[in-house]
């Protein structure tokens, strides 16, 4: 029986929403510690030490950037379907506070949904950036009367339109640089360190697992190679890591970009950090590098300048909408030409058996080709 052909005019069928899916942030002071109680559950952690680790969120108010970030993406996104004629409302779930995903997958019953293209504002895999947001999705929909099918867009880390505002952004802070330290200057890819363990066992098994740090690696390089044609000026790039959390006897991603920092600085002339790791300035951007990483460049004596995360670039905008408008054709039995840059190649539609374990036990996700009670 041959596919369902669109409805006239309607390129995104099968779907009738489209739902971002995001990890949240507390909005004013008092919000920060259930927050962080919230993203720590389960662990056992005192709430002191959630009071400690809040601090960060108390320098820049209590507030977190990250919400206010999704309004503007979703009304950036708003903005590009309407000016392309995708006719699909677009709602907003998170992870670890308010619009919190159950509460959303409820509006999305109620207002009679039932196929819904879920964007999630991580671009890499691993357990805590993909597997987990499936979980997530799992636990959901639970007991939620009508709640709709759901499916995630597949990642994007090397789609051109993510990419391009990268590339942009670098070359805009090597040209803030003074003249005289420019071409010497190290670009520094920074992101969000994660257990090694969780790199060893991410992407699908048959893979050989460190997919985290392999996605990185290949973005950073397709980056490097576009600013240094550009520039006319190649130079030397590598990948670091900020924000580790969790017990000091647990191994984590390395180098610290911090650590880094320091163990250049007599080889190079300045720096440029690139959060290529972050789809727009969230509190790891703005403490970790913007804060710390910025003050031990200064102690050092390094110039130092920091690129922008794609934000509300029409270009990363727009890659909702390709992969909304690719995921509806596959759907619907057509053919696609994937948009990817580098050598990893476009990234799959559901997630493979086993893909990214989660490191405390086996919980059932959705997206995934996975058994039948949690595909």
């Amino acid at each position: 029986m041959p596919a369902p052909a669109p409805a006239a005019g309607r390129p995104y069928d099968p779907y009738d929403a489209v739902l971002l899916v995001s990890f949240g942030g507390p909005e004013k002071p008092e919000d920060v510690v259930p927050f962080l109680e919230n993203v720590t559950r389960g662990r056992g952690i005192p709430r002191e030490r959630l009071e400690e680790v809040g601090e960060h969120d108390f320098l820049f108010g209590g507030r977190s950037p990250i919400n206010d970030q999704n309004r503007a993406f979703i009304a950036a996104l708003r903005a590009d379907f309407d000016a392309h004629d995708i006719d699909l409302p677009i709602y907003w779930g998170n992870r670890n506070w308010d619009p919190y995903l159950r509460d959303t997958m409820a509006q999305l019953a109620v207002d009679g949904r039932s196929r819904v293209a879920c964007f999630v504002t991580s671009a890499y895999s691993s357990w805590s950036s993909c597997r987990q947001y499936r979980e997530n999705l799992f636990d959901a929909v639970q007991g939620v009367e009508g709640a709709p099918t759901l499916d995630k867009l597949r990642h994007y880390f090397n789609h051109p339109g993510f990419v391009a505002p990268v590339v942009d952004a670098v070359v805009a802070a090597l040209e803030d640089l003074p003249a005289d330290v420019r071409d010497g200057a190290r670009l520094v890819f920074v992101t969000h360190s994660i257990p090694t363990a969780m790199n060893d066992s991410s992407g699908p098994p048959e893979q050989g697992g460190a997919a985290y740090v392999r996605q990185h690696l290949d973005v950073a390089a397709v980056v490097a190679a576009q600013v240094a044609e550009r520039t006319g000026v190649e130079r030397a790039h590598d990948l670091t890591f900020c924000s580790r959390s969790g017990a000091p006897h647990i191994p984590w991603l390395e180098p610290d970009v911090n650590d880094h920092l320091e163990a250049i600085a007599s080889e190079v002339s300045a720096v440029v950090v690139i959060p290529v790791g972050f789809v727009s300035d969230h509190m790891e951007v703005i403490y970790d590098l913007d804060t710390e990483a910025k003050a031990t460049a200064e102690e050092l004596g390094l110039p130092f300048r920091r690129a922008a995360t794609p934000g509300e670039d029409e270009r990363f905008v727009a890659v909702v909408r390709d992969l909304l408008l690719e995921r509806a054709a596959v759907e619907r039995g057509e053919d696609v030409v994937r948009a990817a840059l580098g050598t990893t190649g476009p990234m799959w539609d559901r997630c493979p058996v086993g893909c990214c374990a989660n490191p405390r036990a086996e919980r059932p996700a959705l997206c995934g080709l996975t058994a039948p009670a949690d595909a």
